[in-house]
This record gives structure tokens, sequence and C-alpha cells, in this order.
């Protein structure tokens, strides 16, 4: 055993998405700033970054209906479908600037395009969804959405969810193509080779056990070296803990009054993975549905089409589950260990209000594997077992915390919990993550170094055009960046080698 103590600028705990884009963000503003990573798997993006592990759907609320939701007076309030589409569009003008810096290279190893549906059955349900499509499609930030309520339309557009469906009731979809699928776990490796190349030390097998601030008001971690099996001291100014699930327990090690009254939990994630090439030809879109009554907005069910190692693929689900661990990797205590004497009453004030959903978990857990096909035969009737296998997705630890709301109120967002002198920072929460990560990682910047902000809005502005403004009020600049960021990212290329596939397909089937 040894302590071994070293000093650097800029500590980042775990090496997922949220920590690669800040490290590449801090990279390009403060070049000569130190940065150090500690993870504690053998490589980056292994846990909730990873494809497996999370829907990688480029969340631009193109398709997921709970962003949209209806008010007491029948009308839809887009708002919030409004602001998480421009926080994609930051991400996506980041990865721009990358690319075409030369910094990351192959954008089609993580994005690709494909057409975001949303499909509902009943009368109210597509009553609902036509609302929905009238309010989006006036926004420029969702110009092209289709609906339909023509069953023959809709087997054009999911041949593989219609076929063999009984229609004997209103049946619905919206469709745009300028959706995408994102592979995270692919531009977090990317991010972070391009880190290593910008000297940043990034340290795997390194579990962070303990952070206390010192006496001249530098933070230390306490650091177990996996690999050599001793213990490591580390100090830096500036904090973040984008450590996923593992968050909320090294954010309640600092100790900072912000740590107070906030719980966590933690929801598990099941997909089911088609492995039947002939299945997965037969669709080409993320497709969501309606969240059951009681089920959390995360477990809204939907197919996806997804890229991974550049092979299509096809994905059901999310079947929610229940375990007491924070990360897919983490311990069996977590969940108890996460209880402080400050947390407490609103951990058990969120128990008593989140009852429909605690039953909600109980029933998700006790589904077998048939109940779990029955539940896909919804959306593909003809379905077939030996073509469908489990696989085990992501932790995730919603945020608890006492809001206006009342207390132990249960948070579905992302969040960023930030000590008062900006030294620290930790992100905390779920969907929609890793699709707004840019978006987050400037609210860090601006949080923890607001001295430094105004100094570097040029280079900020350079890197992600739209900053600070509006898109959706400013049509003509979504435009000119979209087509821009569309084209960088290799999404135009991929659309026009899929269309002319598709015509020689169809000649040839002529």
């Amino acid at each position: 055993m040894s302590d071994k103590q070293t000093k650097t600028d800029v500590i980042l705990i775990g090496a997922g998405i949220m920590s690669a884009t800040l490290g590449s963000l801090l990279k390009e503003l403060a070049p000569d700033w130190e940065i150090k990573v500690f993870e504690k798997l053998e490589e980056a993006g292994e846990e909730s970054s990873n494809e497996w592990n999370n829907a990688g759907t480029g969340h631009s609320a193109l398709c997921e209906l709970n962003y949209t939701p209806q008010k007491p007076d029948g009308s839809i309030d887009i708002k919030k479908a409004v602001k998480i589409n421009e926080q994609f569009q930051l991400s996506r003008q980041f990865w721009s600037y990358l690319v075409e810096s030369d910094l990351i290279k192959d954008p089609q190893d993580f994005i690709m395009p494909l057409p975001h549906m949303s499909l509902v059955e009943g009368e109210d349900n597509v009553a609902f969804l036509k609302k929905r499509f009238e309010a989006l499609s006036q926004n420029p930030l969702f110009k092209g959405m289709e609906f339909s309520d023509d069953p023959e339309k809709l087997k054009e557009w999911v041949p593989l969810i219609m076929e063999g469906r009984q229609v004997d009731e209103p049946i619905a979809a919206t469709k745009i193509d300028s959706g995408t699928d994102v592979n995270f776990g692919a531009l977090t490796r990317m991010l972070f080779d391009h880190l290593k190349r910008q000297n940043v030390e990034v340290n795997y097998k390194h579990s962070v056990e303990d952070i206390k601030r010192t006496s001249n008001g530098l933070w230390e971690l306490k650091v177990h070296n996996m690999d050599e099996n001793k213990v490591e001291y580390h100090t830096a100014k500036f904090v973040f803990i984008g450590a996923g699930g593992g968050s909320l327990l090294l954010l309640q090690k600092t100790g900072i009054p912000e740590s107070k009254h906030i719980g966590g939990f933690p929801v598990s994630g099941l997909f089911l993975v088609c492995n039947n090439p002939e299945v997965v030809d037969q669709h080409h879109a993320k497709v969501y549905g309606k969240a059951k009554v009681g089920a959390p907005p995360m477990s809204v069910p939907h197919l996806d089409t997804r890229y991974i190692d550049n092979k299509k693929t096809l994905l059901f689900g999310p079947f929610a589950g229940f375990s007491p661990k924070f990360l897919k990797t983490g311990s069996h205590f977590d969940l108890i260990g996460s209880v402080k004497p400050n947390n407490v009453i609103t951990m058990l004030a969120a128990g008593v209000k989140e009852m429909k959903l605690t039953k909600y978990l109980i029933q998700q857990v006790m589904l077998s594997n048939d109940q779990r096909m029955e539940e896909l035969r919804e959306f593909i009737p003809s379905a077939k077992d030996e073509d469908w296998e489990v696989v085990v997705a992501g932790q995730r630890v919603q945020v608890i915390k006492d809001t206006e709301a009342g207390k132990g109120t249960l948070q579905f967002g992302t969040e960023v919990v930030s000590a008062s002198d900006g030294s620290i920072a930790a992100l905390l929460g779920a969907s929609p993550g890793a699709s707004t990560a840019v978006h987050v990682m400037l609210e860090v910047l601006h949080k923890c170094f607001p001295e430094q902000m105004l100094e570097w809005e040029p280079k900020i502005r350079d890197m992600i055009p739209s900053y600070g403004l509006s898109l959706a009020e400013n049509p003509e600049l979504f435009e000119k960046i979209y087509d821009s960021t569309s084209r960088i990212l290799g999404l135009l290329e991929v659309e026009k080698l899929k269309s002319t596939e598709e015509t020689a397909d169809s000649t040839q089937q002529a």
C-alpha cells in the first residue's frame, strides 16, 4: 500500500459521455489546464453510456409522447419538446465541430439517420396524437413531420408492425425523417481517444473511494488503484462527478450543503433483441408508443432500429425492473447506503407517494419471458419467440428531492448539483441524458466557471453557433445549422445511399 499524492487542475470521475463531453469542451476552452480522469471499469463508456445500456435515440422529442403533455383544456404543451430538441441541436453542432476540426473521425460509426415515429391506438389516443402533430408541425424544429391514420399508409411506414394486425380500433402514427440513432458508447470511446491525444491522463481500474475538502480549498480524492492494489491521493481545483448512478453516493461524500435532502431510486431495464436478420430488415425506424398507466416515463415501450458495431439490429423495450444497485456493476447495498439522516424523510415521503410506481415495478419484475413476448406482440403481432432474446440494459437512478410539489418528489430528468463556489459538480438523473450532454456540460461551465465564461464565449460560439439563441425563434438560422451539421456528420450521404439502394431493390423486384 502506498499513498502517492498528486495535484491537478481538473478531475473527472467516470469515463462516460458526460465526462467525455466536459473534458472535450475544456480542452478547447482552456487547452493548458491539466485534466485527469478516473474510471473504475476497464474502458470508457461501459456503464450508462454503453450502446447496449441505453436507447440511443438521439432524443430530440420527435417521437417521445411524454414530452408533450395534454393540458386540462385539451391543448398540447410543446414547451418541453422544443427545449429538448434545441438541446440536442447543441450536441449535433459540437460533434460537427469536432469532426470538421479533425479531432474525431468517422461520424457514421456513432450517428445514423433514422425516422422517428409515434404510434397509438384507440380513439382518444389518436385524437391526442393528431393535436400533438398539429402543434409540433407549426414549429420549425419539427418541420417535415407527417401524420396518418390510414392503415394502408402505416403498412408502408412500418410493415413489420402492421403485418397480421387486426385493425379493429382507430390507429395513427406520426413520422419524421430527421431523427437519428446515436451509438453513445462508440462516441464516448472516440472522445476519450481524442482526450488522450490531448494529453489528458485517463486512469482505468481506478475507483474513487472518498472525496474531502482540504484546508486550502482544494478537493482531495482517495483513489483505489485496482491494478496495483494501492491507495492514491489526488487533489484538484475542480472536480466533476459524472459516474452515472454512482454519482449520488460520491456527491454525498463531499458533504457540501447542496448534497443534502437528495435521494436516488434505482430502476433497471431489460430489452428484447431480435437476432433474425430477415425480421430486422423489415423495420427501419424508432417507434414509440404510450406508457402504461402507472409506468415511469422512461418505460415508454418502443421498437428501435439500432446500429451497433456497424450492424443493424432491432430492440424492443424497455421492461423495467428493480435492483438496489445504482450501477450495473454496483453493489446490492447502494440503495441502503444512500439513505442518510438528512434524506431519510425525503426518501420515505417518496415511498408513500410512489405506490403506483412501486406496484408497476413489482409487476415488471414478475414478468415471465412469455409475458414479455405478449407485450412485444402488441407491437409486432407476428413476433416469434425464437427470434428474440433478453438483454439486460443499464441501471438508471432517478433523483428524489423536496420541491414545490412537496417532499420526496421523484424527478425524471437530468440535473446538475454544484457547490456554491463552483469547485465541484455532479450530474444526477437519467433521460434525456446523453443526447443533451453538451447542453448539460455548458450548464456545468456556467455554474462552475462564471469568471471565465465571458472570455470563453467567442470560442463557444465558434463550436456551437446557436449558443445562447433560440433556434425555434430563428428558423433561418436553424435551417442553416441543421443542413451544415447533417452534411458534416455524413447524414445526407447515408440518406442518399439508402434511397439509391431502395431504388435498386425495387427495380430488381420489378
